[in-house]
């Protein structure tokens, strides 16, 4: 070969390695940008271990394949699944019945973030038939869960998801006469991040301004926000506003308790929901009544405290009270978890 055809040849192949090199650290770029990155945030431990939390996730990507709580041989594929959202979705939303008149309606929306553990579905089950039995939101009631057993009965808990269900919500509802109840169910991170995970589906995690925003977008007006995770009180000034109650399980800088793979439910979820709501009428006097409980869980148990937290304004209260009027009030309702235990290790330490 000539020097000249020499030449052009390495030059070409010059060329051709440092673009196949760009392209390369490009691709490696895009996908670290949109896989879930659970492990880069300190999830906070219900069981009083915060920082061994966050190893168990970094090191969950070699354990998943061992675990119980992977893909189901028997549901659809992750592919399926997300195709399947749009559908399951509107099937969801189709299922709302029209709000009662002349009085003010409750409208629940559910959202259990985490898959790993059934304790998240258990908790966001139990609340819906209490609010659906007891306090007459039957009808108006949307479930959003991440659990392996649930993937083709209940739409995914995604920001996306959850996102179109508010709005949903909001036109099916009376945006300024009706109150919407949103109940979020999953571990909390230091840094106020709500964990979203059912693995290997790329769930974003929600920030308090991905919640705020979500709420904004759905036009409803009279809102109460309860959040059971760790560090829940992270999205207090996010969603504060006058016509907004919002409930967390712990202050911004606290843990709560009672999540793990052989936990029935959180113990924010069984002091509000099983023994508060099943006892008070109100949301405000259940709350009063779950802060003891957990006090003195807390207090037995020498943990350090979560301390929940509540903020309300008087145009929501009134709201509410208009609300509570016009409901006949439904008898207790019994907890009895759906779902066992996924596995025998957990994310957390359980109590």
């Amino acid at each position: 070969m000539k020097a000249p055809q020499l030449l052009f040849a390495f030059a070409l192949a010059f060329v051709l390695g440092v673009a196949l090199t760009v392209a390369t650290q490009h691709h490696q770029e895009s996908l670290t940008r949109t896989a879930p990155a659970p492990a880069a945030t300190d999830v906070g431990d219900k069981g009083g271990e915060p920082d061994s939390n966050a190893d168990s996730i970094d090191d969950s990507g070699d354990k998943d394949k061992d675990d119980a709580s992977a893909w189901p041989d028997n549901a659809p594929t992750p592919e399926q699944v997300l195709y399947a959202q749009p559908k399951l979705l509107q099937e969801a939303i189709a299922k709302l019945m029209p709000r009662a008149p002349d009085k003010v309606n409750l409208y629940f929306v559910a959202f259990a973030g985490d898959g790993e553990e059934n304790v998240f579905r258990n908790e966001a089950e139990y609340a819906d038939k209490v609010l659906t039995r007891r306090f007459d939101a039957a009808g108006h009631d949307l479930l959003l869960m991440n659990n392996p057993a649930t993937l083709d009965e209940h739409p995914l808990a995604s920001l996306s998801n959850l996102e179109t269900a508010l709005k949903a919500v909001g036109e099916k509802m009376d945006r300024d006469a009706d109150v919407l109840l949103l109940f979020l169910t999953s571990h909390g991170t230091k840094d106020h991040l709500l964990y979203v995970s059912m693995d290997p589906l790329p769930l974003d995690q929600i920030a308090p301004d991905d919640l705020a925003d979500a709420l904004a977008k759905s036009g409803i007006r009279n809102k109460v926000v309860i959040i059971s995770a760790c560090y829940s009180g992270g999205f207090i000034d996010a969603l504060r506003d006058d016509s907004t109650m919002i409930i967390a399980a712990a202050r911004a800088d606290r843990p709560s308790f009672g999540c793990g793979a052989n936990s029935e439910i959180t113990d924010f979820g069984r002091a509000f929901f099983v023994e508060a709501l099943n006892h008070a009428d109100t949301f405000g006097d259940a709350f009063t009544e779950a802060r003891r409980l957990i006090d003195a869980w807390e207090n037995r148990d020498g943990e350090d405290h979560s301390y929940p937290q509540l903020v309300t304004t008087p145009q929501i209260d009134a709201k509410l009270k208009a609300w509570r009027s016009g409901v006949a009030l439904g008898p207790p309702v019994p907890f009895t978890p759906p779902a066992q235990p996924l596995r025998a290790d957990s994310l957390t330490a359980v109590r």
